[in-house]
């Protein structure tokens, strides 16, 4: 509406194409994430992209496996029409990304009084851009707001609800990033969880971060699929374009060869305009 008002038909199809945009790269990170981490569990060190001829036929690397692995599941989650059925895969979700991060937080304190390593307050203009883009892309689920207010019982108490969630969350990534900086200094890893180490309870947390972004994939990708659909295919549920949207931002999770540096290019980029632009 915002693009609309600005610019007119050609702002709104604008800021539909930003969101598409931003969302499947979002979605694109959660498979790079959960594909890699469990190669790593899995025993294998080279994590990097995937090649064209090994991306059907191959099964050349385990994170090639495990993320066509997730691809049939993925088609079953994305095919759930509305965000309410999708309500109770959430809150598991949830549950289990928040006690996977308390159970990194805590180890992050022991291995910070132990070791210490030498921190740098500021490490450089290009450092502070780079960091600037992954925080950016950190909010990524603003752009479910709309669709939760529109389903939501009691929209008068959404905006306070709101609020408090954000404060929340903000406080929770904040600390979770600052307390991995402060445990393993420059040797942090871009995913922080392999810098745990081997061992069960190390496997555990990384597992719940897994399942957090597998049950969250069909809700990020919600906002695509309610534009797309508005766009194409005429405000009806369309299966088979939502499933051809999933094969697409699996086979782009193949090729993308660094985690870290994706978060910042979609954060940076398309979540920038999103944001701060508009």
């Amino acid at each position: 509406d915002l693009g609309h008002a600005i610019v007119g038909p050609l702002g709104k199809l604008f800021v539909d194409v930003m969101i598409v945009f931003s969302h499947c790269g979002f979605c694109v990170s959660y498979l790079i994430f959960i594909s890699t981490t469990l190669a790593y569990l899995a025993g294998d060190d080279d994590t990097s992209s995937a090649s064209w001829s090994s991306l059907f036929w191959g099964f050349a690397t385990p994170k090639v496996l495990f993320l066509w692995g997730c691809f049939p599941f993925q088609l079953g989650l994305n095919a759930i029409p509305t965000l309410t059925h999708l309500a109770p895969l959430s809150i598991f979700a949830d549950f289990v990304d928040i006690v996977a991060k308390s159970v990194v937080m805590v180890d992050d304190v022991f291995v910070f009084m132990k070791n210490r390593p030498p921190l740098k307050a500021f490490g450089g203009w290009s450092v502070f851009l780079y960091g600037l883009g992954v925080a950016v892309y950190a909010f990524e689920g603003i752009g479910l707001v709309l669709p939760l207010e529109a389903e939501a019982k009691d929209k008068e108490k959404f905006g306070g609800v709101l609020g408090v969630g954000m404060f929340l969350i903000s406080l929770l990534y904040a600390s979770f990033a600052a307390l991995g900086y402060l445990a393993f200094g420059e040797g942090t890893q871009e995913i922080i969880t392999t810098n745990l180490g081997q061992g069960v309870v190390s496997a555990l947390v990384q597992l719940g971060l897994c399942i957090n972004l597998f049950f969250t994939f069909p809700l990020m990708m919600n906002p695509v699929y309610e534009v797309v659909e508005r766009r194409l295919c005429d405000y009806k549920f369309c299966l088979w374009m939502r499933w051809l949207l999933v094969f697409g931002v699996s086979l782009v999770a193949l090729m993308v060869p660094n985690f870290a540096d994706f978060l910042s290019l979609v954060g940076s980029s398309v979540c920038v305009i999103l944001s701060f632009v508009l």
